[in-house]
């Protein structure tokens, strides 16, 4: 079984590693770079994207993660962490910046700000209908050709992306984290052996 690491400088960290002990996933929380080097997978939570990426600087943990993305890293990226790991982010901060490792744009609060939260069941590849929960969600606005769509969420403006994977790199508008449902960090941990 992979060692996942939750990515805690912020966010809902707690609940992501609740769900994995569930899942019986050997899972340690990642704080430092030491921490980074000794897990095969990591989980980046909800939580606010600008905060998290300066606290990625802070903490040098920004180079050892792209370095390890790069190397192809099995990587979860839930709200803020999509955002973090997007090709390209609208309505955020003038130097916002971000990882890249999905071929993905995407719009911070692209649903709404937190009074316009709203839990809805999507339907995701392979599972069937998972309830979700979308707080300041960010919306995918493009995806590339590589990108693999899992599930999608059309709320009056068509069908947009809501839980994406290129290759080890999976990115997620809603928080799986905070249902009782474990299936789609299930999917993720079943994945990390093929990309390994």
């Amino acid at each position: 079984m992979p060692r996942v690491g939750v990515l805690a400088l912020q966010g809902d960290v707690r609940e992501h590693v609740s769900v994995l002990k569930v899942l019986g996933v050997q899972v340690s929380t990642v704080k430092t770079r030491e921490e980074l080097a000794e897990v095969e997978a990591l989980i980046i939570p909800g939580g606010e994207s600008t905060t998290m990426s300066h606290l990625l600087e802070i903490s040098n943990l920004r180079a050892d993660l792209s370095e390890r993305l790069a190397d192809g890293l099995a990587v979860l990226g839930t709200c803020a962490g999509l955002i973090l790991l997007s090709k390209n982010i609208s309505d955020g901060r003038s130097d916002q910046w971000s990882f890249g490792a999905l071929d993905v744009d995407v719009r911070r609060n692209g649903y709404g700000r937190q009074v316009a939260s709203f839990e809805t069941l999507v339907e995701v590849a392979g599972i069937g209908k998972v309830q979700s929960v979308f707080i300041r969600a960010p919306r995918i606005e493009r995806f590339g050709s590589d990108v693999e769509i899992l599930a999608s969420l059309d709320d009056g403006d068509g069908p947009h992306p809501v839980l994406v994977r290129q290759g080890a790199v999976w990115g997620c508008s809603f928080h799986p984290e905070l249902t009782t449902d474990s299936r789609i960090h299930g999917m993720f941990v079943e994945s990390i052996d093929a990309s390994r």
